[in-house]
């Protein structure tokens, strides 16, 4: 057995040093400098590190150099060089490849780049585990010059990890242009805890439509995961991608090559930082030094292209007509010209030519506030002075102010506040092109370079002024933009109307889809300050670098801005005057006044009436209250009170619901859409007390202090009767706080309380809530929002009704009809259910009922108790316990014994009256028949005895005994006193003889 082991042991050996022999005869070749590469070991605790070669492939050759100490792990080359690891000195980049030095740039994107990587969050609500509602297809996109991320409501996050050796900092362009998706960027150590961040550097803000904006973020030494996130709130048609472009990271040691310059780019002298785009009709390859001409006469190739294409034929999307400046004879001349830059070719067989120029036309008049003084321009008026655009500047009559804004309706050049612009999906701006065109009585929207070009139509006011009389008003409204539009589309395309405040973020006030017939919009600016507003057509939302669809066009007939500090004045308003003698200086009405046109003085407004803006000077611009409602002190918006009276037949139900509250909110849900997401809605109801509802998104403007949200303050606060905010919950969908986005204003305007079921045009639709009883009637508030959407044309309204419920507490509880749980049911009018024990009635006598307690002791308990169900709160309260003085029990048997005693006693004594009476009537009418039977008997020519043939019975005398009654016996005891007694007896006989006794 020993002899065995040693026998495998020995041969196991030679086996090893037959193969250690064919290695060293493979490997006896020496390595050369293709045959590995360096790197550096980590650096230790002194700071010190190794250079070390490692071989392409294990084993392939011998005599690797040996380690040597390495450059401090600080050490990092300038930019344009890169760190030579055999020599350990830094060498300038070569021509067609730069560096940054101690960064690394990523601007190629036309597949996903080494080290990043995009993770889809699964979604919390998906039992059945369909692939459709998954987000195994949501992924950021490379799209050559730029990456896309996902358009749906999944959690995507783009994910790349880098290692610094010294701080340093990471920064990106980007284009967030739409709010349904959120976007977020922060930064994780090798630990997965999140770095100290402040909030307006982790979420992005919103940009202008096609505009690109850079984020620069300090980076710490050591691991940095770099986390972009996006995710959906509420997706619509069309929505946005955010885009992201060139990330740049500084603090890496040092690189060790030059990165080549991308297709399209060059550099062309050694020691490059950066590449630079080729010319147009150039084009270059990868890692270029010098662009290629395109074949000029049949080729064409825009900036930065990697190749040329050939032209087409030229049509008629490929020029565009505008009209010169008016000369001096009042004309304008028509021009034609091609897009620049021109790609297609004239002069070949079908294509279109360019038709004549030089046509003239007579010239349009000036736009309002603005005068020609037989020049070719039209000139603003002079401050003091106005004009309607036909005729020469005058000033305002006595009593009257210019009115100072802008309103344009006339298209011959572009307005001087105006700007117009073009935005590549891709780069910054197109070539040469200009957004949009003015045509005369109407601007529209440009060809663009391709059709997924962002056209800009811009326009800047610096603030605005409120006319004299109206400056002192507090009120909500300081101007409003008014313009007039259609919009012709055969592909997706989407208009959008923005507004830029005090320059902090862009914010859609409202877009359109498709086709849509001319309308007017109307936005009122509600703070003073410095806005921009922007128009921004997109032909389609698809990747695209053609002009297919240059025929689908947006035309805004007419555009008007009131108030503009920086005005022109088109027309006269009636103002106050000085109280002065003779005086015409205007002045300022105190809040709540309005101009009397007769007197030319501030009048106040009546009681519970609010004044109107914008309205005809005179008494009509007070306008009364609602039902149950009053005006502020200010007469600038009329509220509940927070008390209601319903007076029904002789009725009278007083309400107090101040104990509901000021404001009351409801979150209903939870919600999911099509892929999963959980979302709420939540509502603020600002119901009485003059106290309104605040709703704040916190995704866009998280930089923003809680004191100020709750005043309504920031870009994306609505501060409103009743609001509505988009919620979405942290869990589920690794955002770190729940999200609130999308805040609407759905009432601005009380119109009234009220116990009917209509008011104004707006029905409470009490099928919805379905009542248990009758006995007290719901209380209806019904409000409205004067602002329009896109599809409520009369603006949105609601109904919060009142419902006494004693189970409740005053607080209450709010709901929306199961029906709609989205609290409308036709996007338009809301309906919500307030149930509580503080919306019954004050309580009155009408509500509790008494009871008599036991007379115990002589004394009897009066009790006060309410009647069941109470429907009332409070108001009258019970009435205390009362004690009053009673007989007892024993008292009244008695005397209802002695009565028993003495009625049968009186009843005794009468009935033997009574007998004793009759018994002396039987003894008279004996005697009184004795003495008829002696009468027979007299003697007579006549004899008494019954003859033969005669009937005993016919010769018998009747005698008739007519008994007295009860009454008649009583009449005759009492006829006694007076002699009088008689009784009565009637004889009859056959013969018609009687015989009465008296």
């Amino acid at each position: 057995m020993r002899s065995s082991a040693w026998f495998v042991a020995n041969y196991a050996l030679l086996i090893l040093c037959a193969l250690r022999l064919i290695d060293g005869t493979r490997g006896h070749r020496l390595c050369g400098e293709t045959d590995y590469y360096y790197e550096y070991t980590e650096c230790d605790s002194t700071g010190s590190r190794w250079r070390v070669p490692i071989p392409q492939s294990p084993g392939a050759c011998t005599g690797l150099p040996e380690p040597v100490r390495g450059t401090e792990c600080t050490f990092s080359c300038e930019a344009g060089e890169f760190l030579e690891m055999s020599a350990q000195e830094c060498t300038p980049c070569a021509a067609g490849s730069y560096s940054l030095g101690s960064g690394i740039r990523f601007d190629q994107w036309d597949s996903m780049p080494a080290g990043f990587s995009s993770l889809a969050t699964s979604l919390e609500y998906n039992a059945h585990r369909d692939e459709r509602l998954t987000c195994n297809s949501s992924t950021w996109v490379p799209q050559g010059s730029y990456l896309e991320s996902n358009r749906d409501e999944c959690t995507v996050s783009l994910i790349y990890a880098v290692h610094l050796k010294k701080q340093g900092s990471v920064s990106f362009e980007y284009q967030y242009a739409d709010n349904n998706l959120l976007f977020e960027f922060f930064i994780q150590n090798d630990q997965c805890q999140e770095m100290d961040q402040s909030a307006d550097a982790k979420w992005l803000k919103l940009t202008n439509h096609g505009e690109w904006a850079t984020h620069t973020v300090n980076l710490k030494s050591g691991t940095n995961i770099l986390y972009w996130r996006t995710g959906g709130v509420m997706m619509a048609k069309g929505v946005k991608p955010v885009l992201l472009k060139n990330v740049q990271i500084e603090g890496v040691a040092y690189t060790s090559e030059c990165f080549p310059c991308k297709p399209g780019s060059l550099s062309r002298v050694p020691g490059s930082t950066a590449c630079e785009p080729c010319p147009r009709d150039t084009y270059a390859g990868h890692g270029a030094s010098s662009c290629t001409p395109c074949n000029a006469t049949t080729q064409y190739a825009a900036e930065g292209s990697a190749y040329c294409k050939y032209r087409p034929p030229c049509s008629k999307k490929d020029y565009f007509q505008f009209h010169t400046a008016c000369d001096n004879e009042g004309k304008t001349h028509v021009i034609y010209k091609w897009i620049e830059p021109k790609i297609c070719l004239d002069g070949v067989t079908g294509a279109e030519p360019l038709p004549p120029s030089g046509e003239k036309e007579p010239c349009p008049p000036c736009n309002p506030g603005f005068y020609n003084n037989d020049t070719a321009i039209c000139s603003p008026c002079p401050p003091g002075t106005f004009s309607d655009g036909m005729k020469p500047c005058d000033r305002c009559p006595a009593g009257t102010e210019p009115t100072l804004g802008y309103e344009y309706k006339w298209w011959n050049i572009l307005p001087a506040n105006m700007k117009t612009s073009c935005f590549n999906v891709g780069n910054s701006k197109c070539d040469g092109m200009n957004g949009w065109e003015v045509a005369r009585d109407h601007i529209q929207s440009g060809a663009g370079s391709s059709d997924n070009d962002y056209l800009i139509l811009n326009i800047h006011i610096p603030g605005f002024k409120l006319p004299t009389s109206m400056s002192s008003h507090s009120g909500t409204e300081f101007g409003r933009i008014t313009f007039e539009f259609e919009i012709v589309c055969v592909a997706d395309c989407e208009f959008y109307f923005m507004m830029d405040v005090n320059r902090k973020s862009t914010t859609v006030v409202e877009s359109w889809e498709g086709t849509k017939t001319r309308q007017t919009y109307t936005h009122v600016m509600t703070q003073n300050a410095s806005v921009s507003y922007t128009w921004a057509f997109q032909r389609t939302n698809q990747p695209s670098d053609v002009r297919r669809y240059v025929n689908d066009v947006v035309r805004i007939y007419s555009v008007s801005v009131s108030n503009a500090v920086d005005g022109v004045a088109s027309r006269c308003r009636a103002c106050a005057l000085s109280t002065r003698p003779s005086s015409s200086t205007c002045v300022p009405c105190p809040p709540g006044h309005y101009i009397d046109a007769r007197t030319s003085r501030c009048t106040e407004c009546p009681r519970n009436t609010h004044l109107v803006p914008h309205a005809t000077p005179g008494p009509d611009a007070c306008k009364p209250c609602g039902p149950a409602s009053r005006s502020d002190k200010d007469h600038s918006l009329c509220y509940s009170d927070c008390h209601f009276t319903h007076t029904e037949g002789n009725v009278t139900l007083t309400y107090d619901l101040s104990l509901l509250g000021s404001v009351g909110s409801l979150m209903n849900g939870p919600s999911f859409t099509s892929k999963g997401t959980k979302y709420f809605h939540l509502f603020k109801i600002g119901l009485c007390g003059g106290k309104m509802a605040v709703c704040t998104d916190n995704v866009t403007d998280l930089s923003i202090a809680d004191s100020q949200r709750e005043k309504g303050e920031g870009i994306s606060a609505v501060k409103t009767f009743i609001c509505q905010s988009t919620i979405i919950p942290a869990t589920g969908r690794g955002f770190h706080t729940a999200l609130a986005s999308q805040s609407i204003n759905l009432a601005d305007t009380l119109l009234g309380v009220t116990v009917a079921s209509t008011l104004d045009g707006i029905r409470a639709r009490p099928e919805l809530y379905p009542q248990t009883t009758k006995k007290v009637p719901d209380v209806n508030f019904y409000y409205r929002s004067l602002e329009p959407t896109s599809s409520c044309e009369s603006g949105r309204s609601a109904v919060v009704t009142l419902r006494c419920n004693a189970e409740k507490s005053t607080k209450g509880e709010l709901a929306v009809p199961s029906q709609c749980p989205a609290g409308t049911c036709d996007g338009c009018t809301f309906h919500f259910l307030w149930e509580s024990s503080a919306a019954c009635p004050t309580c009155t006598e009408r509500d509790y009922h008494q009871i008599e307690g036991a007379c115990k002791g002589g004394h009897q308990d009066l009790l006060y108790v309410w009647t069941e169900p109470k429907l009332c709160v409070g108001g009258l309260s019970l009435p205390e316990k009362k004690t009053l003085p009673c007989e007892g029990v024993e008292f009244w048997v008695r005397l209802g014994a002695g009565l028993g005693a003495f009625t049968a006693v009186l009843l005794v004594s009468l009935t033997c009256y009574f007998w004793k009476k009759n018994k002396r009537l039987e003894y008279k009418y004996s005697r009184l028949v004795i003495s008829a039977n002696k009468e027979c008997e007299m003697p007579g020519a006549d004899s008494c005895a019954v003859m033969e043939g005669e009937n005993e019975g016919d010769m018998e005398d009747e005698i008739v005994y007519t008994k007295p009654s009860l009454l008649g016996k009583l009449k005759a005891i009492a006829s006694k006193g007076n002699g009088e007694h008689y009784e009565h007896v009637q004889l009859n006989s056959s013969h018609s003889k009687a015989l009465v006794w008296s």
